[in-house]
């Protein structure tokens, strides 16, 4: 069964906010963290996990994704301060 993963990355606490979606959550941070791939996270270092969720279905992560993107930003500190009062790295590995 298959894992995807809808994150939250930031570059500072109430910095600038990237969400993406990825099959591969520690791929995907390794990329991040590297600065590996040319955009948006390389240009501004936004590299913290600061907030993710799972989902079984691909279809549900994008839509998740989606919805996320089209919130206004007062959302998305909400939510992740629900979970991530102290904006820390959640990456464990």
């Amino acid at each position: 069964m298959s894992v995807y993963f809808v994150y939250m990355l930031a570059g500072r606490r109430n910095g600038t906010l990237y969400i993406g979606v990825t099959s591969d959550l520690v791929r995907r941070m390794g990329e991040h963290k590297a600065l590996a791939v040319p955009g948006f996270t390389r240009k501004y270092r936004v590299i913290d996990l600061v907030y993710f969720e799972t989902y079984s279905e691909i279809n549900e992560a994008i839509a998740r994704e989606k919805q996320l993107k089209g919130w206004n930003r007062a959302w998305k500190i909400k939510l992740i301060e629900a979970g991530n009062p102290g904006w820390n790295d959640l990456e464990p590995w």
